[in-house]
């Protein structure tokens, strides 16, 4: 068969066994896991990456929820991405047009990650079939990816070289529209600081007493001096976990703070995070503390390969849009009025480019489309974005690019109740179809043109010239908050 009939039989496999995907996809709903925590979804999908014919390597890198599944042998070596974790809070009843939790306070899939590891699961199985069956040579490996959401469980892997194996990484990310992702954004690096000082009667005998939370506050003071001094790409987040306690008349004994430093680039994120280390030890100096400091996670800017970007939205055209029904109008309808009128998303500042950007708007009817039924126009930038994702560690150790598709309607909050109730919608599941077979298709490309794959790896080599700073410290574990 021709590449494109390969093709097509990928995306047929895909349709043929969409049920079996789905099911994935609402078991892993129905049981939300926080970062770190995904037990379930772990033994989830290494049972069906085994009843798919993978072999199958569990608790990868030492980390408990991580693991993969590969099938084939030899080069090129193909890696497809999945995640899994929920988010705190989130906890709502599937097609609910208003909050209405499942379980007050509990976990929810509030960033679509049930259906994103089901949709990779579908696009490496539907590879496998195609590798089975022509004999070609080639590996794909699917790999399970704990801790998006807080842990960063890929820069981890990439500390341990897993991803410089591959010849490319691709995967995608529920959304409210259908394109392929590029630009850049922020990296990234989390610490918690635990101070420790010596309690006492805050009236009878304050002059023993040595504060942990004036420790805190003067660190918070410190970090508030530094922003003058920090280029302006640069951003300190903050969060104070433990005020050592509610009593007014106690000298706290103890307190801790969690900071998130960001830069544009992983290396500038490191550099800074050590001036804030500075600060905690000056705080401790000044109040007679001591502290332990505690390694988080962190993560790395995001390297675009236009390269892959354009295979997959090649890809993305030629399976086109789903076939939306009434009831994906209806759900989209209903949970689009439950929050203010939305713009553009945003896409201006990112394209750069008035012409598609008028497009996109014609596409959107000026944004007022409650569901997102098209393709934009391929863009390609190297714009910036401001949030943080561990795929950034594995863009620079091999090509890397992913897709969006639409398994929610226009404009809708992020990381949201709104997402989780559409989350085992039909809506959703179509989406999830979408990116398999796009995925799919281009593992096939990339596996098949080696012409494709040197143009990738080329592009990736100039890109990732100067050396991958990694963000995670050498003796640190991941740690589930």
């Amino acid at each position: 068969m021709s590449v494109d009939a390969n093709k097509r039989a990928a995306c047929a496999f895909v349709d043929a066994n969409a049920p079996y995907f789905e099911a994935v996809a609402d078991d892993i709903w129905d049981h939300p896991e926080l970062s770190l925590k995904e037990h379930h979804a772990a033994a989830l999908y290494c049972e069906k990456l085994r009843e798919l014919g993978f072999a199958v390597t569990e608790k990868l890198c030492g980390i408990e929820t991580a693991f993969c599944g590969s099938f084939g042998s030899g080069r090129p070596v193909i890696g497809i991405l999945g995640e899994f974790d929920a988010l705190s809070g989130l906890s709502q009843k599937a097609g609910a047009t208003a909050p209405d939790p499942v379980t007050p306070g509990g976990a929810g899939h509030g960033c679509g990650h049930n259906l994103l590891g089901a949709g990779s699961l579908a696009a490496a199985a539907a590879v496998k079939d195609w590798l089975e069956k022509t004999g070609a040579p080639g590996t794909v490996i699917f790999f399970g990816c704990p801790g998006e959401e807080g842990g960063a469980g890929k820069a981890y892997m990439a500390r341990e070289g897993l991803w410089k194996q591959l010849d490319a990484a691709i995967s995608w990310h529920p959304s409210d529209v259908n394109h392929t992702m590029t630009g850049t954004n922020n990296a990234c690096t989390q610490v918690l600081y635990k101070f420790s000082g010596v309690p006492a009667h805050a009236a009878g005998d304050p002059f023993h007493g040595r504060s942990a939370l004036d420790a805190v506050e003067l660190m918070n003071v410190g970090v508030q001096f530094l922003r003058e001094h920090m280029t302006p790409d640069c951003r300190i987040h903050y969060a104070i976990t433990n005020t050592g306690g509610v009593s007014p008349n106690v000298v706290q004994a103890k307190a801790d703070v969690l900071y998130m430093v960001r830069a544009n680039r992983v290396k500038d994120a490191v550099a800074l995070q050590k001036r804030v280390d500075d600060i905690a030890r000056g705080a401790a100096l000044m109040t007679g503390t001591s502290f332990e400091r505690v390694f988080i996670d962190g993560t790395a800017d995001l390297l675009p390969n236009f390269t892959i970007e354009k295979a997959l939205y090649d890809n993305l055209c030629a399976v086109g849009v789903p076939a939306y029904d009434e009831a994906d109008y209806a759900l989209a309808a209903a949970i689009r009025a439950s929050y203010p009128e939305s713009r553009v998303r945003g896409v201006e500042g990112l394209i750069g480019d008035p012409a598609i950007t008028k497009r996109w708007r014609e596409l959107s009817e000026n944004g007022t489309k409650v569901l997102h039924d098209f393709i934009p126009p391929l863009w390609s930038s190297d714009a910036f974005l401001p949030g943080s994702t561990d795929v950034g560690d594995v863009s620079w150790l091999t090509p890397t690019s992913q897709i969006e598709a639409v398994c929610w309607p226009a404009g809708v909050p992020g990381h949201s109740w709104q997402i989780v109730a559409c989350g085992k919608s039909g809506l959703a599941h179509k989406g999830m179809l979408l990116a398999g077979k796009v995925l799919a298709a281009t593992a096939i490309d990339l596996l098949s043109d080696p012409a494709l794959l040197a143009a990738a790896k080329a592009e990736f080599a100039e890109r990732a010239a100067e050396g991958y700073t990694c963000p995670i410290e050498a003796d640190a574990v991941p740690i589930a908050l």
